[in-house]
């Protein structure tokens, strides 16, 4: 069964040549203009992967993504957006997005991210159970962690990253790693997907002060570990 790509964007010649160059690919796409009709599309059919453009009339990309978010949809989203500032960026992928990309983008990258997100991983049902570090506890079946008496929520990418940690204390993952174990592809060096995911975790995980766990080993990479 070919997957089902859902492009929501108002740009119509960017929906043409993602629907072509889609459908070139194998997958099954539908397309809709705005958000409003985007909301009814994936009502109708579920859909592998969407392709959410930010700045649209009627409903924009982050109130279609928090809706989806919501409705409990899990389908891998990547956000298009026109603005490359860091806070957008940030505001998405805390909305739930799985990814970004800057406009205009290459449309090889396009693809390349495309794959990663449909990419199926192989089965994970011998990682569940609980993690431990610290103050830090990861409940992985029931998808919670706790820090001390607090509770932190976290959107299912920020669950994954730290999930790895977890399972790797005091060891250093380099970014190439993270981002192939988590991403689905190699870090290419121009994306800071990756440092933006690590600061959103630091702020949850040190939201009342908590000391760091989350280090940076400066051309190494990242290490779950307390201060030394």
């Amino acid at each position: 069964m070919r997957p089902h790509i859902a492009v929501i964007d108002d740009d119509e010649k960017i929906t043409a040549l993602l629907r072509r160059s889609l459908a070139f690919e194998g997958y099954e796409v539908t397309t809709a203009a705005d958000g409003a009709e985007g909301l009814r599309l994936l009502g109708q059919k579920q859909a592998d992967l969407v392709i959410l453009d930010v700045m649209m009339p009627k409903m924009d990309g982050w109130e279609v993504c928090r809706r989806l978010r919501e409705a409990g949809i899990v389908s891998p989203i990547l956000l298009l957006t026109a603005k490359d500032e860091v806070s957008d960026r940030v505001r998405g992928l805390d909305l739930g997005a799985d990814d970004y990309l800057v406009k205009p983008f290459a449309l090889e990258e396009l693809m390349a991210r495309v794959r990663a997100l449909l990419r199926r991983r192989p089965d994970r049902a011998e990682d569940g159970g609980q993690f431990r570090y610290e103050d830090l506890i990861m409940d992985v079946d029931g998808r919670e962690i706790m820090r001390g008496d607090r509770r932190i929520e976290l959107t299912a990418k920020e669950f994954d990253l730290l999930h790895l940690f977890m399972q790797n204390p005091k060891r250093v993952l380099s970014r190439d790693l993270i981002m192939e174990r988590i991403w689905g592809y190699d870090y290419s060096g121009e994306s800071n997907v990756l440092e933006v995911y690590v600061a959103m975790l630091r702020q949850k995980l040190e939201e009342n002060g908590e000391k760091r766990l989350i280090q940076t080993v400066r051309g190494a990479g990242y290490v779950l570990k307390g201060d030394s």
